[in-house]
């Protein structure tokens, strides 16, 4: 009888991992076998354009070079953290807010949730190319649209003045016309126009905030009406309590998601003007397939990794302090 039963656990056991053995093998060949060799790779000197040569290795060197006598590593870093602390809490905060408005019962919500969520399951490539024509100085809709609306209200008029002016300030001025915005072509607007374009893949968190508010009982709520809370009351004391842990998720996912930002700076502006867009990606990028330094490029990754671990941990631990379990408070 027990040896019937071990028979039957150990077929069961071999089966399990049969059938996630494709995935296990998929692991081991594309993703741990490649960090691996770029943790090796990040110690040596190696050009991916000399094959018979190979990886030489120098030991530290390429960490001491980033961190001492790379003129673009900490300008690279900056770019991505202003990025991510501008860009994070915005996507949070309209994701948010069209989940809830979404939430409501109203006329064409199917419609409307779809509309929002669409752009997302667009390509980052196909979405760069979109907004690259958008953001055209001279032929990009959103300019053509300004020019003409400024026309309408008169180019000398006060409210043109102040709409102009506000733009410019985020967005830099065009070279041809001074009263619009340069956008990505522009160094003082190239990284804000990026981040506003961000809000394109809002549909995303908007979606998971979506499910976390359908999951809240609406007895909390009734009650709550009940008592006399309003609105904002009911917002602040039940909604954001309950959806903390979908908006931890987001939160994290932000993270990870901006500190990785490539397909914009590449495809958009090639990291200009001036470097003002070039992404700490985009430039781990150039050293190992631009200039061909893939030890380099392996050390830059790493060091990455280590500070989107370290954002990530320090997430999780706060997240004692803000992130309401319905399970774990009863």
């Amino acid at each position: 009888m027990t040896l019937n039963i071990r028979s039957q656990r150990f077929r069961e056991a071999a089966s399990g991992y049969l059938f996630i053995l494709p995935w296990i093998a998929g692991f081991l060949v594309f993703i741990l076998g490649p960090m691996l060799a770029s943790l090796y790779l990040s110690f040596c000197r190696y050009d991916p354009s000399q094959v018979r040569s190979g990886a030489t290795w120098i030991g530290v060197a390429n960490y001491v070079k980033m961190l001492t006598d790379d003129e673009n590593f900490w300008p690279s870093l900056r770019v991505t953290f202003r990025y991510s602390i501008i860009s994070i809490p915005v996507q949070l905060l309209a994701g948010l807010t069209v989940a809830i408005l979404l939430n409501q019962k109203v006329r064409g919500q199917r419609f409307y949730r779809t509309c929002f969520y669409l752009p997302v399951v667009l390509g980052g490539v196909a979405t760069s190319l979109i907004w690259m024509w958008l953001f055209s100085p001279s032929q990009g809709l959103i300019n053509v649209g300004l020019a003409n609306l400024y026309e309408a209200l008169g180019r000398d008029s006060h409210l043109t003045h102040i709409l102009s002016g506000s733009l410019r300030a985020v967005f830099g001025s065009a070279e041809d016309n001074p009263l619009l915005p340069g956008w990505t072509a522009s160094e003082e607007g190239a990284l804000n126009s990026l981040i506003l374009m961000s809000l394109w893949g809002v549909g995303g968190s908007m979606i998971v905030n979506l499910a976390g508010l359908q999951a809240i009982p609406t007895v909390f709520y009734e009650a709550a009406t009940i008592d006399g809370a309003g609105r904002a009351s009911r917002l602040w004391h039940i909604t954001l309590p309950l959806l903390s842990p979908t908006i931890f998720f987001n939160l994290v996912m932000g993270v990870i998601g901006s500190f990785q930002v490539f397909t914009q700076g590449f495809i958009m502006t090639g990291g200009g003007p001036k470097n003002a867009t070039r992404f700490y990606v985009l430039y781990t990028y150039q050293n190992g397939f631009e200039y061909f330094k893939m030890g380099y490029a392996s050390a830059l990754a790493w060091v990455l990794f280590v500070i989107v671990l370290v954002f990530t941990l320090l997430i999780v631990r706060s997240s004692a302090a803000w992130v309401f379990y319905e399970a774990q408070k009863r």
